[in-house]
C-alpha cells in the first residue's frame, strides 16, 4: 500500500466532564497538521447531522437508560460508516471528542449498564475498529465540578449529576486504561494547562514516531 493510500490514524480523547480534554482539542489538531497529517476533527455523539441531532436528544431529554446507550451506538454507527471509516481509508488522521470507552464509563460505571451489554453492541457496531491512541484526561470529580461550575455554561443533564457519578464514571475509565495500557494512555489533568499539554505532547509524540 503506498503511502497516499495507508490507512490513517484514530485517535479518540476521553475524561470526565470539566477534566479538560475538549481545551487541548484544538492544539493537539494543530500540532498534528504541523507535522504534515490531514487531519479530521469530530466528536461523539454527533459528527454527522443525524449524530448531532442525537446528541441534543440524548444530553436533554430524560429517557430509559438502555435507551440512551442504544442512541449512542446509533449514532455512532452512523458516524462510523458516513464519517470515520471513509476518513481513514483516505489517509487522514481522525481525532475525535469521546468514543466507545465513554459508553462503558457513562452508562456502565455512572449508570450500571452491565459491561457485558455495552460490549455486545460495541462488537456489532464496529468490532473491527478501535482507536489508536485514547488519551484519557484524568481529574478527581471535585475539581471537574468546580470547574464546569467555573464556565458559566448551562448545564446538560449528564453535567448536572452528582460526584458520586462522576466518581463512578472516572473509576470505569481507569479500568478501561488498565484493560488496554497500550492504547489508553492516562493524563494527568490536574496541572495547569501547560503541565496537561506538555504530557499530551510526549504521548503523541512517541505515538507518531
Amino acid at each position: 500500500m503506498s503511502q497516499k493510500t495507508r490507512r490513517g490514524r484514530f485517535i479518540t480523547l476521553e475524561g470526565i466532564d470539566g477534566a479538560g480534554k475538549s481545551s487541548h482539542l484544538a492544539w493537539l489538531l494543530d500540532w498534528l497538521r504541523r507535522r504534515g497529517h490531514e487531519v479530521v476533527a469530530t466528536r461523539e455523539p454527533g459528527g454527522t447531522p443525524l449524530g448531532e441531532a442525537l446528541r441534543n436528544i440524548v444530553l436533554h431529554q430524560p429517557m430509559h437508560l438502555e435507551t440512551e446507550a442504544l442512541i449512542m451506538f446509533a449514532a455512532r454507527r452512523e458516524h462510523i460508516e458516513s464519517l470515520i471509516r471513509p476518513a481513514l481509508h483516505d489517509g487522514k488522521w481522525v481525532v475525535s471528542d469521546r468514543f466507545t470507552d465513554a459508553t462503558f464509563a457513562y452508562q456502565g460505571g455512572g449508570r450500571g449498564l452491565a459491561r457485558e451489554r455495552i460490549a455486545v453492541l460495541a462488537e456489532w457496531v464496529h468490532g473491527n475498529l478501535q482507536p489508536d491512541l485514547t488519551l484519557l484526561f484524568d481529574l478527581p470529580p471535585h475539581i471537574a465540578i468546580q470547574r464546569l461550575a467555573g464556565t458559566g455554561n448551562a448545564p446538560d443533564r449528564f453535567e448536572r449529576e452528582q460526584a458520586a457519578f462522576f466518581a463512578r464514571v472516572r473509576d470505569a475509565y481507569l479500568d478501561r486504561a488498565r484493560l488496554d495500557p497500550l492504547r489508553v494512555r492516562v493524563v494527568d489533568a490536574s496541572g495547569s494547562p501547560d503541565q496537561v499539554k506538555n504530557q499530551v505532547e510526549e504521548i503523541v509524540t512517541s505515538f507518531c514516531n
